[in-house]
């Protein structure tokens, strides 16, 4: 049908060494509305939360090309993967390469541009993942 878009369809699963080094941020999106008197009037956007984990860490020279062969595989943000939040999985902690196991998965894909500087013997990487619906 012209006009519909297509539900993401991941097709790999971020490697289980790059899982563990994520913050997670949990967000509900809204409308708001400010009004010169100082009242506002917000109204939510959707019943769910948007989940996002970034990335902010000094990483080794292996880690780091792990992390950039897998970003530019994706082609950036264009490509949505499986994320296992470690928290959330049961077991916590357990990891699925397969991306089977439902529970602690999530859609998601890189939200920004990569973004390194680079120091002696360490590199440091700042990124973040966004849940896809």
């Amino acid at each position: 049908m012209p006009g519909s878009v297509l539900n993401a369809a991941p097709v790999t699963v971020l490697p289980q060494s790059l899982c563990k080094s994520f913050v997670h941020e949990r967000a509900y999106p809204l409308i708001e509305n400010e009004y010169k008197n100082g009242e506002s009037q917000r109204s939510v956007l959707a019943t769910n939360s948007r989940r996002r984990w970034r990335l902010t860490k000094r990483v080794t020279p292996a880690a780091l090309v792990a992390l950039r062969n897998f970003f530019d595989a994706r082609n950036g943000s264009t490509e949505p993967f499986y994320f296992y939040d470690p928290y959330d999985t049961s077991p916590k902690f357990n990891y699925d390469p397969t991306g089977v196991a439902t529970v602690g998965r999530y859609t998601v894909r890189f939200n920004s541009d990569w973004q390194q500087s680079s120091g002696p013997g360490r590199s440091d990487v700042q990124m973040e993942l966004l849940e896809l619906a």
